[in-house]
């Protein structure tokens, strides 16, 4: 997409989309068609049919499959793949890079980033509310993130993670 169709997305979804009622809410205006019009507009790509809920917030180089969601209040920082068929609950929170704090010589918060490292969600995830999936991991196709999991490494496919920090406590196959 182009840097004015993705300034045209944001001027509708930040203002009015992102506001309007959830999509599970009894009052149906429209509100899933319209914040998935401004995915499509404002992602790096955007599948068919997807649920962008209210108050989700994430960045242009995010990826969203086909039949997917962000969930209610999401916040997606930074490049992200979300494959297909994925779920995600409340309050998901996906980062992608963290402060720097290598010296001790001057404050952390002038020491400025990391480098950015993507994360990858693969097709028929199911993530939890309240989640958190920190830089560079990968999950694989069919897992599931327990709600409130805090994942810092990478889940395999089909693994079922949950706790702080987030380890395999059964696999779906």
């Amino acid at each position: 997409m182009s840097k004015i169709s993705r300034k045209i997305g944001a001027l509708i979804y930040y203002p009015f989309a992102k506001k309007l009622p959830s999509s599970c809410s009894g009052i149906q205006v429209g509100q899933k068609a319209i914040r998935a019009f401004c995915g499509k507009l404002m992602l790096k790509e955007c599948g068919k049919k997807v649920n962008i809920e209210q108050g989700a917030t994430f960045s242009a180089r995010t990826s969203l499959g086909d039949y997917s969601g962000i969930g209610y209040n999401a916040r997606i920082n930074g490049t992200c793949t979300i494959g297909k068929h994925v779920m995600m609950g409340s309050d998901v929170v996906v980062l992608t890079r963290n402060h720097a704090f290598d010296r001790t010589d001057i404050p952390m918060m002038f020491q400025g980033f990391e480098e950015e490292r993507p994360v990858t969600i693969g097709n028929d995830v199911w993530i939890g509310d309240r989640a958190m999936i920190l830089p560079g991991v990968n999950v694989g196709d069919g897992a599931i993130i327990a709600a409130g999991a805090v994942v810092t490494k990478d889940v395999p496919e089909y693994a079922v993670v949950a706790g702080v920090p987030a380890s395999v406590i059964k696999m779906r196959k």
